[in-house]
């Protein structure tokens, strides 16, 4: 399952967050390091068109894709050099696959802290690109040693020297303008601003009539890069890509501990319609290059993740290995396509299921059925 760690200085409300996307009961307290060790849960991928499938099969289960968060301790001006929680808190980073700033706009004046999301994203970015620009400096001169025996180095060699130029100058990776061959060249170094990275402005109730507002200058400034373009093999193509959100982080983690209906009810409430952080979720999902396929039934409707560029045989091992080992074709229609229909047996009678081999590169939102033989 996919990790997503939040990134934040202390009482940014990063528990908070993972209490509303989680709806765990991870201790939200306004001091620093209320979070000492990363507390871990799911999140759920909401999924209309899985709805829309399940009611039209009147499935008995329902099972949505999920997301693992990871509510890491808050970071401080000097984690590099072992300030705070220092190297727990970036080996703690090390391990997820994408990045989650949460970045504190809401005003309280009890709550210890910088209230400007800019001044946190700044301390943020800056420790995050010094510890890998110690990373590299460790390592740089060991791989240019031992490019001299071995000239298949030559191509990481050179994605460090040209990354090492950027660290230097206090730009994080992920909007440093490096090449994807770089990018791609760096993924065993493990540095921490080579990941995917996404942004929550946590706001006050009352900014939420100016969420835009807000948000506008986070925005801006995490869409600045070097000259060049960024391509990173997760789907963020461009540090334009990387999605920044405004939400009353406290407000939604209120409304998850409700039931459906009540928490409909109170973001209703607030004109927040079905919620921000939803959003959030599936732009997380996203950005890490997954997507969804989804397979139907009376016994059960379910979503299920694969890499974008999966082909047929490897979605079908998402299911079981043997569905793979056995793969023989798959029969597919689109999602919308089949609600529109009605029922499976009735598109079949249409000849709309089409039967699809073994190159067959699936896409989202595809429904599958799976032919094998082992």
């Amino acid at each position: 399952m996919e990790k997503f760690g939040f990134v934040g200085l202390p009482n940014a409300g990063k528990s908070s967050l993972y209490n509303a996307l989680t709806g765990g009961g991870a201790l939200a307290a306004p001091y620093a390091f209320a979070t000492t060790d990363p507390n871990v849960g799911v999140a759920k991928v909401f999924d209309h068109r899985l709805d829309a499938l399940a009611e039209m099969s009147h499935s008995k289960n329902v099972v949505p894709a999920s997301v693992q968060f990871n509510d890491i301790g808050g970071l401080v001006e000097g984690a590099s050099k072992g300030e705070g929680l220092g190297n727990k808190f970036l080996a703690g980073i090390r391990e997820v696959d994408a990045i989650v700033f949460v970045l504190r706009a809401f005003r309280d004046d009890d709550v210890p802290g910088p209230q400007d999301p800019l001044e946190h994203l700044r301390i943020v970015e800056l420790e995050l690109t010094y510890a890998d620009l110690e990373t590299v400096e460790k390592q740089i001169d060991k791989k240019r040693k031992a490019l001299k025996g071995d000239p298949s180095l030559r191509d990481e060699v050179e994605a460090a020297e040209a990354a090492l130029v950027h660290l230097e100058a206090g730009v994080p990776l992920y909007r440093s303008g490096l090449s994807v061959a770089h990018v791609e060249q760096l993924k065993p170094w493990f540095l921490l601003t080579n990941k995917p990275v996404l942004a929550v402005v946590n706001l006050d109730e009352e900014q939420l009539a100016e969420t835009d507002v807000v948000v506008k200058p986070v925005r801006e400034e995490v869409s600045r890069a070097s000259p060049g373009t960024t391509s990173l093999a997760s789907g963020q193509t461009s540090p334009g890509d990387i999605p920044v959100f405004g939400a009353c982080v406290q407000l939604e983690a209120e409304a998850a501990q409700l039931d459906p209906a009540d928490r409909a009810e109170m973001l209703d409430a607030y004109g927040l319609g079905e919620g921000a952080l939803v959003r959030f979720i599936q732009a997380a999902y996203h950005t890490l290059g997954l997507r969804t396929f989804l397979t139907t039934g009376e016994k059960e409707s379910r979503a299920w993740t694969f890499r974008v560029g999966s082909r047929a045989p490897q979605c079908a091992g998402r299911i079981h290995s043997d569905l793979e080992r056995g793969f023989i074709r798959a029969e597919t229609i689109h999602w919308d396509e089949l609600v529109e229909i009605g029922s499976w047996a009735k598109a079949r009678e249409l000849g709309k299921v089409r039967q699809e081999g073994k190159d067959y590169v699936v896409e989202d939102g595809d429904v599958l059925e799976i032919r094998f033989n082992v």
